[in-house]
């Protein structure tokens, strides 16, 4: 395992434990840092230098990436959603799955 993919993991470890304690927000925070991780090293191996360290900008900036299929461009999009004011997201989103579909596309593109 590379050191990105330990780090990947070591943030979807945490966002289970989140979970575990019933903290989804702070669960997608750990999702948001995984794919940012992911992000910035596809970026990298593609000869661009990330522009940010920040995951929430980051993903805006995958989702103008024609290579991302789709279906990823509206996880990047869900990744980036505000929630409500009871701290819900406006949509049905597994966040921390749908991030590891993206860190798994991105690792292997």
């Amino acid at each position: 395992m590379t050191d990105i993919q330990t780090q990947i993991e070591a943030e979807f470890e945490r966002a289970a434990q989140s979970r575990a304690k019933n903290n989804e927000g702070q669960a997608r925070v750990c999702a948001r840092r995984a794919a940012g991780i992911a992000i910035r090293d596809y970026l990298s191996r593609k000869g661009i230098r990330p522009p940010s360290t920040s995951a929430y900008d980051l993903l805006n900036l995958l989702k103008e990436d024609s290579h991302l299929p789709s279906d990823l461009k509206l996880v990047a999009d869900h990744l980036t959603l505000r929630v409500t004011e009871e701290f819900k997201l406006p949509v049905e989103a597994d966040l921390v799955a749908e991030a590891r579909q993206l860190c798994d596309w991105l690792l292997k593109n």
